[in-house]
């Protein structure tokens, strides 16, 4: 069997979503479908030679980092005002053209930090609680399907884009050797949900 390429479904969309910084709805229809052709074209090529697909050969938090990071520049390729933070590690992943110099800052407040986790309802770690615009993309990886050929492809099924505070984070235990980190708490993320972008739970 082929391998399979995924498709945005137009008709999920939430038309009545509050979009900051002249973003549009076909901005993110267009940023999730470049990963969709992105996942076909190299999964097409290794499983030609009879390799995995890169979705079953890549662990959970690989797999978010590499879409967070994809997402992220085609979010700006589309976007009519945003451009990748170019400082390493730096907050928020876009930031609005020209508010800093060469669009790199350390830590910002004009722009939109990109998450994406396989957790429904879009609850998902940070590294600590901010002011700030938060775009969390929710996806799904069949890895249990069998024959693996014939493997649905990675999904996703929400979006949700929202304006949180510091206020509506809470702190996560540490352990010994962890790293700090903050999640939305309950009426912070239900304060996300309000902003769905896109809705597609198969």
């Amino acid at each position: 069997m082929a391998v399979q390429r995924n498709h945005v479904d137009q008709t999920k969309f939430n038309p009545n979503a509050r979009l900051p910084f002249q973003l549009r709805l076909n901005d993110f229809a267009m940023a999730m479908q470049d990963v969709y052709d992105f996942f076909h074209d190299v999964n097409v090529g290794l499983v030609e030679r009879g390799l995995e697909r890169l979705d079953d050969m890549l662990r959970p938090a690989i797999m978010s980092g590499l879409l967070s990071d994809m997402l992220t520049v085609s979010m700006a390729k589309h976007s009519r005002t945003l451009a990748p933070n170019c400082y390493f590690n730096g907050h928020p992943d876009l930031v609005v053209r020209g508010v800093y110099p060469d669009n790199c800052v350390k830590a910002g407040s004009e722009g939109v930090e990109i998450k994406t986790t396989r957790k429904g309802g879009g609850a998902v770690d940070t590294h600590g609680a901010r002011d700030q615009w938060m775009c969390v993309f929710v996806y799904t990886v069949d890895n249990e399907s069998e024959p693996a050929r014939e493997r649905e492809p990675m999904t996703f099924t929400e979006v949700y884009l929202g304006c949180v505070s510091i206020a509506d984070f809470r702190k996560n235990p540490r352990g010994e050797l962890g790293t700090r980190t903050a999640t939305l708490h309950r009426e912070g993320i239900e304060k996300l949900r309000q902003n769905w972008i896109y809705r597609s739970k198969r």
